[in-house]
């Protein structure tokens, strides 16, 4: 007799409110990419009350959009869409993906790229054209998956960061998005 395996069910969705399973889920995913190593900012896991404060500041502010990534129903990850400001016409045609992890526990099925994407589908559907980014250089895993959905490298930043009493690099890439594709009525 075989065994077959259900595969995990994979979901990323933009987050307009936060049950509080979905934010407790939320701080338990980014403490576990925090500890790892995964960026974020923050260097050591912060109090639940802390995160709880940051991820619902996130959802009023006007130029940020926050995406959840669900493995099975439980929020593993997120990141952030961040648009420039409404009187910034120039730079109105890009956008910033920050802030993009999947808890190490919640890794290996797809959600990182699914997550990438639904940012890229959101910023093309709102009309920019560019999304950057930047990332800590001892962060290889996330860089692998960066360049291989199409971002350019344009930059390194030499100082760019201080871990654990250690200057990390940081690099600069950027993605050109194609505008969405209109549905035929």
């Amino acid at each position: 007799m075989s065994q077959t395996t259900a595969k995990p069910a994979t979901q990323v969705e933009r987050c307009e409110r936060l049950t509080d399973q979905d934010l407790r889920d939320l701080c338990d995913a980014t403490n576990a990419a925090i500890i790892e190593g995964g960026g974020f900012g923050w260097i050591e896991p912060q109090g639940r009350e802390t995160l709880e404060r940051h991820f619902r500041g996130v959802l009023l502010v006007p130029e940020r959009e926050l995406f959840l990534a669900r493995l099975d129903g439980r929020v593993v990850g997120s990141a952030q869409l961040l648009r420039p400001p409404r009187y910034n016409e120039a730079q109105a045609w890009g956008a910033t993906l920050t802030h993009a992890y999947i808890a190490p526990y919640a890794r290996g099925h797809g959600l990182a790229r699914q997550l990438i994407r639904a940012v890229e589908e959101r910023a093309a559907a709102l009309g920019h054209r560019v999304l950057n980014l930047d990332v800590r250089e001892t962060q290889t895993a996330a860089i692998q998956i960066f360049e291989a959905l199409g971002y350019i490298r344009w930059g390194t930043h030499p100082a760019y960061a201080r871990v654990r009493g250690q200057t990390v690099a940081g690099h600069y890439y950027y993605k050109m998005l194609d505008p969405p594709r209109r549905g035929r009525g």
